[in-house]
């Protein structure tokens, strides 16, 4: 039998609500950005806007994702589209790898033929606001990927965290140009921007890969989940009677999976045993929220057939 949790109500602002905003953050930085690097002819600021148009092409794709992961289930689609999310992740992954490449081009250019800088004060004060833009949606994108479990805004969010740091070590770059004069350090900064993004896209890509290969859940909710189940255990009478198993997890986009064994004594009533399986089914999705669950019944001393098959094959 398999039992969902009515999906909750989360507070806030709603993911498509948060990935609209990003899009219109995303032309405002770059707005902002690309006017303190062509005030500044800074390759680090240049550098710095170019980043900004991957922050809009990956808010644009990650906002037709989270609409389509949206859409209910259907004949050919029974599980839902909540996998969509991950395609996001990794198309975010690969864009910061095509413009860490960009920048990093650039800057080797730049780094060969050194260029003064100009208008710093009105330069670094464009890439301070752009940054604190940035900084405040990425810490509403965090809060709302927790309470949504939603990997695309987590990505967003993670990628404009780095965008924000690589502005701030780009922006003391920069000053210590205007004091000392090394014009060197400018591309030299544009080419730490680039390996910066380049291993946060190594981390989406990842994370991507992982979610489509269904990884296990958390450890955290493996922990939650094995407690409900100790916890079961010992408030029914009937505890000391039954055996888990098998237990199996998976994650797909904002949806938890979970299926397992439980073995009853086998001169049980099916009425009586599956009064404990709901039971055991509410239990596991109070104890880990979003939670879809599978129980299988069995008489104790049985194995299910693919338990044995694994068995034999090891």
């Amino acid at each position: 039998m398999t039992v969902q949790l009515p999906s909750p109500s989360p507070r806030g602002p709603s993911p498509q609500f948060l990935l609209r905003a990003s899009v219109a953050v995303a032309l405002v930085t770059i707005v902002l950005k690309g006017a303190a690097g062509w005030l500044t002819n800074s390759m680090g600021l240049i550098s710095d806007a170019m980043e900004s148009f991957v922050n809009l092409a990956s808010a644009m794709f990650a906002l037709a994702m989270v609409m389509i992961a949206a859409r209910p289930a259907d004949e050919e689609h029974p599980y839902g589209h909540h996998k969509a999310e991950y395609f996001s992740s990794g198309f975010e992954g690969i864009l910061i790898f095509a413009a860490a490449g960009a920048i990093a081009w650039a800057a080797v250019a730049r780094l060969l033929s050194p260029e003064p800088l100009e208008q710093l004060g009105w330069g670094l004060a464009l890439s301070v606001l752009s940054s604190g833009l940035n900084a405040a949606l990425a810490m509403a994108l965090f809060r709302a990927a927790r309470t949504h479990r939603s990997i695309a805004l987590e990505a967003d969010a993670r990628h404009l965290m780095a965008d924000v740091w690589t502005s701030a070590a780009v922006l003391v770059g920069i000053v210590t140009v205007g004091l000392t004069g090394w014009l060197w350090l400018d591309p030299v900064l544009a080419i730490g921007v680039a390996l910066n993004i380049a291993r946060e896209g190594v981390k989406l890509v990842w994370r991507s890969a992982q979610g489509l290969m269904d990884e296990a859940l958390d450890p955290a909710a493996q922990a939650l989940l094995h407690g409900a189940l100790e916890q079961f255990a010992a408030s029914v009478p009937e505890g000391r009677q039954l055996r888990f198993d098998d237990i199996v997890t998976r994650r797909a986009g904002q949806r938890l999976f979970a299926d397992l064994h439980m073995h009853v004594p086998g001169d049980w009533s099916l009425q009586r045993a599956a009064r404990l399986r709901d039971m055991l089914e509410q239990t596991l999705m109070d104890a880990v929220p979003g939670l879809r669950v599978t129980i299988q019944l069995l008489p104790l001393g049985m194995e299910a057939r693919a338990t044995r098959m694994e068995e034999s094959e090891s």
